[in-house]
């Protein structure tokens, strides 16, 4: 393959790294007072990333399957469709993040630079075929990750989670190295195609050991139990709009290298990495559950749900099979607008100084003063908690399908019993928002932004929703297939 393919293939992360160097530049320049106008463009390029990803969807069908820099990377459709979610849940989050920073002391220009750089190394997570790709993609979005959760410098909240995901950050890193190692050593290859022609000749303890430590690393970065430690105190701590981040896009690209490596490189020892997601899927899904019932802080709660949610998304990759596959980009793309919309309306819940409400004490009546906010947030709860006839049933529908068609009858019977735990704290927003009395004065009004991106993730999840069900589903059907071919 010609540099020129390769470097078409990989156009939409070449042109956010340069877009971010000229807006780094820019910022050098120009200082904060360029940050709303660097926001713009950054959102701009994120939108143009998503479409140009857009485009190479049907790449799968051709004949070199999107295989860029000798198949250290692969432009399939299942990685497209990552991608897409990916920037648009980044640009999203860049459009409700400026109004938060001015009134707590200033926008910063890094942020967007910061943003734009994170993407860059999410979107080579999701097409990453080599172990040593998916290592550069990883640490490029976890450097700014850490940046980012401790944007808030004069925050104290803001520093220790900055200080904790980077410690934790860091051990996760130092597992999956080590996993890397040990597959390396076994097998000569940090190829997926090299991993997996070499494990079909000899998977013995060592390389098991070798997939258990890349799985777990993985498992950190989607806070799946019991690496979630870490997730209720970064998601507080962090600056909402950074939350509703980490909530979202980076969420995709940790899932979307999970379903990868274990479909592709590890797909023919299935049942040495499937029990291991079976206990991370119903661990998740339990304590999840459990965690958020006692808290008061709506965005630990949200951190909760979280994980909460993760566990049901590896149901679907337990299947093992496409439909499983297809079942998980269903439910992401469905989790992306339920948690953009949930931390896009904690974003609009202020009093009237401009402090941010964080707990059920300041949304107690919220009904009375701000119904419509009040109303979107009952969509998003019940959407979360899976009651139909909102999107978010939909997701779950459809993991729990794929996993009764792969015969885990007992798998899908558990999470189905576990999820109504779950159902409970979503329960309490609309209770304390609908039936308790006011005690705190909320703001009236909210930028045109915000209820933009509120307003999209609404009517994606209402009812309404279900009209994306059948090309949704080709869509997902198709991207899992493209990567179950290029297996």
């Amino acid at each position: 393959m010609s540099y020129a393919t390769s470097l078409y293939l990989t156009a939409a992360e070449i042109g956010l790294s340069i877009t971010a160097l000229v807006l780094l530049l820019l910022a050098a320049w120009n200082g904060d007072r360029s940050a709303r106008l660097l926001t713009i463009i950054a959102v701009a390029a994120l939108v143009g990333a998503a479409i140009f990803s857009i485009g190479l969807f049907d790449r799968s069908a051709s004949e070199v399957a999107g295989r860029a820099f000798g198949d250290l990377y692969r432009a399939d459709a299942f990685g497209s469709f990552g991608k897409v979610l990916i920037y648009l849940a980044s640009a999203a989050v860049l459009i409700v993040t400026p109004r938060f920073f001015t009134q707590l002391g200033g926008y910063r220009a890094e942020y967007p630079v910061l943003m734009l750089f994170n993407a860059v190394g999410m979107g080579i997570m999701v097409s990453a075929t080599d172990l040593m790709t998916l290592y550069i993609g990883l640490e490029m979005s976890s450097l700014s990750s850490y940046v980012l959760a401790s944007f808030l410098r004069q925050d104290d909240r803001s520093s220790e989670a900055g200080l904790k995901y980077f410690v934790l950050g860091a051990l996760a890193s130092g597992i999956i190295l080590y996993g890397v190692s040990l597959v390396y050593g076994f097998t000569g290859s940090t190829n997926y195609d090299g991993i997996r022609a070499a494990f079909a000749l000899d998977f013995s303890t060592g390389p098991l050991f070798g997939v258990v430590f890349v799985l777990a690393g993985v498992a950190f970065k989607i806070s799946a139990v019991p690496f979630h430690m870490w997730t209720p105190d970064v998601y507080e701590g962090a600056p909402t709009p950074v939350t509703a981040f980490f909530a979202s896009a980076p969420k995709v690209a940790a899932m979307g290298v999970l379903v990868r490596i274990a479909m592709d490189p590890f797909a023919g020892e299935v049942d040495a990495w499937r029990q291991i997601i079976i206990f991370a899927a119903l661990a998740s899904i339990v304590v999840g559950a459990l965690g958020a019932i006692g808290q008061q802080n709506l965005k630990r709660l949200l951190a909760y749900s979280s994980i909460n949610n993760v566990g049901f998304i590896l149901i679907g990759l337990a299947a093992a099979t496409a439909a499983g596959v297809a079942s998980v980009l269903t439910y992401l793309t469905i989790y992306v607008a339920m948690v953009i919309g949930s931390f896009t309306a904690l974003l609009m819940l202020r009093d009237p100084a401009g402090q941010n409400l964080e707990t059920f004490a300041d949304i107690a009546g919220l009904s009375t003063r701000r119904p419509a906010l009040a109303w979107c947030l009952l969509v998003l709860m019940f959407s979360l908690a899976g009651i139909p006839p909102l999107f978010g049933f939909w997701g779950k529908f459809v993991v729990f399908q794929a996993a009764v068609q792969a015969d885990l009858v007992a798998l899908a019977a558990i999470g189905i019993a576990a999820s109504v735990i779950g159902a409970f704290y979503y329960l309490k927003f609309i209770k304390v928002m609908f039936f308790d009395e006011p005690t705190r004065d909320v703001e009236t009004s909210s930028p045109v932004s915000h209820w933009a991106v509120l307003g999209v993730c609404v009517a994606i999840l209402s009812p309404l929703g279900y009209l994306l069900t059948i090309p949704l589903g080709e869509w997902t059907a198709q991207a899992a297939a493209s990567f179950v071919a290029a297996m």
